[in-house]
């Protein structure tokens, strides 16, 4: 029997490891960059074609490589960072473990133009699925300038893979984000399809953070500084009146590189416990230095997870250094008893004794004596039974209660002649035929007989779910019907918010707002849908942007049900709200007029039965 082990080929090991590290063009980005900081360059140009797919450029003015680096720079695991396993515990720079440029030329066709500045002459080479096409001495500036171009063609199954241009450049500036974020020392400039996105000049950190996400940004953050022997804290977080649902910026860096820690975010939002709403999130940013030694940036392919040694002790030491900003910054409330220039008060040192102020009034006095001979007058009967004989008739209440309360009453055969439902509604039948007597308990919650037991519908879930398919259909109805605004709202997104708002933008008209580009990632809400005038028009843009990253190009009814339902949520009635009977027969009588009866359109569950069987087991 032959041997069944054997070695892969480099070509075959690279593509497994691009599997791991280069996921989307983002991935690309994110390493060449990286790449660049690492050469010590001090400008970065990042040029897009079609969202990375067809082309990404980076060029930068660092130390350049030298002919046999740059053909070194393209085997697997060729790094100058790394000499011995020991180093693996005091790293200080970015990429190490030298997979990064085998793996894109790997999937890509690459092309490499580098010089060092003590060298006449650069090196141009030319790779493509890991094969060497060229390599040959030309004249170029010194740096580095890598093309990265047809990402993916000789793995046609990941391409495919590959989501909407829009989505993807949205992913691209996301990760350079994260890296201009890291680095306001170092002047970047973005440009997709020959579009300039992103210029920004090397200069201080809250001036970088204003040039991201806009000089509004400046208004809401307090400066966080600590710094011990284990670890040291800097950067901002913001003013707890900022706060928001979704959208909020929040950024670790440690030791120069990005990271996501759940348990480190905790320790920044404990301070903002009773200071924000449940549910709320605040921006923040937040760079830790911490000894190499005591940190594992190996953990994961593209090192956005770090093991810590002392993650406890370094939550501790977080939680109190936010608590302290927002303390300094009179941003938490607190009780002064400095009594500091404040005016004296007299102290009471008696006098003669003072009388009460007395009242003086007539007993006699009657309003409804007009006259000598007193006179009253009662009020006048009136049948006001009578006087509305007829009106409650007309009202939509009236009408809905009395079709609720037939159908209530009739039974099963006729209710479906006069009334038929579909058979997906079939399975709810004998919820709809009560015994028509309704009771709230504890203002949340209306209870009714059924003929399989006790049925608990939850009043504000069902509201939401009556006011959504009602909104739903307005919408629907109202294509394109909008009403302006008399104080137009300025909205200010980030570049990778905008991308995704452009790509919106006839969606967004469809249902009726009014958005221009005023330009600087700001834009003027000047008209909204009719009928959401009780909502804010920006909080429900930034909700619609959040919820259509990551689908696909045609999102109109996405949009249309998210406006929708964050217009049912606004609404509806809140919990504890007492209603009479007419009101509650109508909320379940229009319940079961929708399609989805037991359920929110978030997928909540409206209605509970308590089987018959069950009730009388507690009591037997």
């Amino acid at each position: 029997m032959s041997d069944v082990i054997h070695l892969l080929p480099d070509s075959v090991a690279n593509q497994i490891a691009a599997g791991e590290v280069i996921q989307r063009p983002a991935s690309v980005i994110k390493e060449l960059v990286e790449n660049s900081i690492d050469a010590g360059a001090r400008q970065i140009e990042i040029l897009v074609m079609d969202a990375g797919k067809t082309s990404i450029q980076v060029i930068d003015d660092g130390k350049g490589m030298s002919e046999t680096d740059a053909r070194l720079a393209f085997e697997r695991h060729a790094t100058s960072k790394i000499r011995e396993a020991s180093d693996l515990f005091a790293l200080t720079t970015m990429g190490f473990r030298g997979e990064a440029l085998a793996s894109i030329a790997a999937v890509a066709q690459v092309e490499l133009r580098t010089r060092r500045k003590e060298d006449e002459l650069g090196t141009c080479i030319a790779i493509s699925g890991s094969k060497v096409e060229s390599q040959e001495a030309v004249a170029c500036a010194h740096g580095s300038n890598f093309s990265v171009k047809n990402l993916f063609f000789n793995v046609p199954a990941r391409r495919k893979f590959l989501k909407s241009n829009q989505t993807e450049l949205s992913n691209i500036l996301t990760e350079i984000d994260r890296i201009v974020l890291v680095h306001p020392d170092i002047s970047f400039v973005v440009s997709h399809n020959g579009n300039e996105l992103y210029r920004l000049p090397a200069t201080s950190l809250r001036m970088r953070l204003m040039n991201v996400f806009g000089k509004k940004l400046n208004e809401q953050l307090l400066a966080v500084e600590v710094d011990t022997t284990l670890v040291k804290v800097s950067g901002y977080v913001a003013k707890p009146e900022s706060s928001r649902k979704k959208g909020a910026h929040q950024y670790f860096f440690v030791n120069g590189r990005y990271m996501r820690h759940p348990y480190f975010h905790k320790a920044v939002m404990e301070p903002y416990e009773r200071l924000i709403p449940v549910g709320e999130q605040v921006s923040y940013f937040i760079y830790m230095e911490v000894d190499p030694a005591n940190i594992d940036v190996n953990i994961h392919p593209t090192k956005t997870e770090i093991k810590f040694e002392n993650e406890q002790a370094i939550w501790q030491i977080l939680a109190a250094a936010v608590k302290e900003a927002l303390g300094k910054f009179n941003e938490v409330p607190s009780i002064d008893f400095d009594t500091e220039g404040m005016p004296d008060i007299p102290s009471f040192e008696g006098v003669a004794q003072l009388e009460p102020p007395k009242v003086n009034y007539n007993p006699d006095y009657n309003p409804f004596k007009t006259s000598s001979s007193e006179r009253n007058y009662s009020r006048p009967s009136i049948d006001w039974e009578y006087a509305y004989k007829g009106l409650e008739k007309e009202s939509g209440l009236y009408r809905e209660s009395r079709i609720g309360q037939e159908a209530l009453n009739m039974d099963r055969t006729e209710a479906e002649e006069l009334f038929p439902i579909s058979p997906s509604e079939k399975d709810h039948r004998d919820m709809a035929f009560a015994s028509g007597a309704h009771y709230q308990f504890k203002g949340q919650y209306i209870l009714a007989s059924v003929k399989s037991g006790l049925m608990i519908v939850n009043q504000h879930r069902a509201h939401v779910r009556i006011l959504y398919d009602r909104y739903m259909a307005q919408i629907e109805g109202q294509k394109g019907v909008s009403q302006g605004l008399l104080f137009p709202e300025i909205l200010q997104l980030t570049q990778a918010e905008c991308v995704m708002l452009e790509s919106l933008q006839d969606d967004m008209a469809a249902v009726g707002f009014e958005l221009t580009n005023i330009g600087g990632g700001s834009y003027s809400i000047n008209g909204i849908p009719a009928g959401t005038e009780g909502l804010h028009a920006a909080d429900l843009v930034r909700r619609m942007l959040d919820a259509a990253r990551g689908k696909g190009s045609d999102v109109k009814s996405e949009v249309r049900s998210i406006m929708a339902l964050s217009l049912a949520k606004s609404a509806a009635m809140v919990a504890g709200q007492v209603l009479n009977a007419d009101e509650m027969n109508e909320m379940v009588t229009s319940l079961f007029t929708c399609s989805v009866p037991n359920y929110t359109p978030d997928g909540k569950k409206v209605i509970h039965i308590i089987p018959l069987e069950e009730v009388e087991r507690n009591f037997g």
